[in-house]
């Protein structure tokens, strides 16, 4: 079972919302909120799977609520709700964190499969938003640093490299390579471990500044 809180200022949106979930086999909502404060006390409590926060809240928006999980160290994977996808803030706390973010009119479909990814511990991400936030981090200027050892990398581990870094998920890759998505996280694990990287988007920084996209 799926645990899930959502955090929505917009009673209506809210409950919509968790009435969708609520609706599925796999899903229970555990708790509501209204604002960035008490979604970030609520998750911290309940420790859903999941909490679906909307960037635009009054007092505590979803960005500060994300940073504030973020620091104190709760694992729940956020999933950002937005009314636009070019958003700027939905940049900051994808970097802040976030595991990925949803339109508010995206089809019900794409609602449950965006939890569900989640939960699962894959990242949700338009392929527009990921090459934003790869412009956006090879623009500003850091310290050299030793080029990742690319080589020691697999010939499955490069194939999966590549198509994280242009915006596959985990289910997208292990239909792409005819392999489960048991065996996709497996390779991004090792990945990861391998290039020193925190996550996916790392990853696919690496993947552009190595020339491999």
């Amino acid at each position: 079972m799926i645990r899930v809180v959502v955090a929505d200022d917009q009673e209506l949106v809210r409950d919509g919302l968790a009435a969708i979930l609520d609706a599925e086999q796999d899903m229970s909502v555990v708790g509501t909120a209204a604002d960035g404060a008490e979604a970030v006390g609520l998750i911290q409590t309940v420790k859903p799977d999941v909490a679906l926060i909307d960037i635009r809240m009054p007092e505590v928006d979803g960005l500060e609520a994300t940073r504030r999980l973020v620091t104190s160290g709760a694992t729940t994977p956020i999933l950002i709700l937005t009314t636009f996808g070019t958003d700027a803030n939905v940049l900051e706390a994808l970097r802040a964190g976030a595991s990925g973010f949803l339109l508010k009119d995206a089809p019900r479909a794409s609602l449950l499969a965006a939890v569900r990814s989640v939960a699962a511990g894959d990242v949700t991400l338009e392929e527009s938003v990921l090459r934003q936030l790869v412009k956006d981090h090879l623009s500003k200027p850091s310290l050299p640093r030793s080029p990742p050892r690319l080589d020691r990398l697999t010939p499955k581990e490069s194939e999966v490299l590549l198509l994280v870094a242009n915006g596959q998920s985990n289910q997208e890759i292990a239909k792409a390579l005819f392999i489960s998505e048991t065996t996709v996280k497996t390779h991004i694990a090792h990945t990861l471990a391998k290039l020193g990287a925190r996550d996916r988007i790392q990853l696919a920084v690496l993947a552009h500044q190595n020339g491999l996209t």
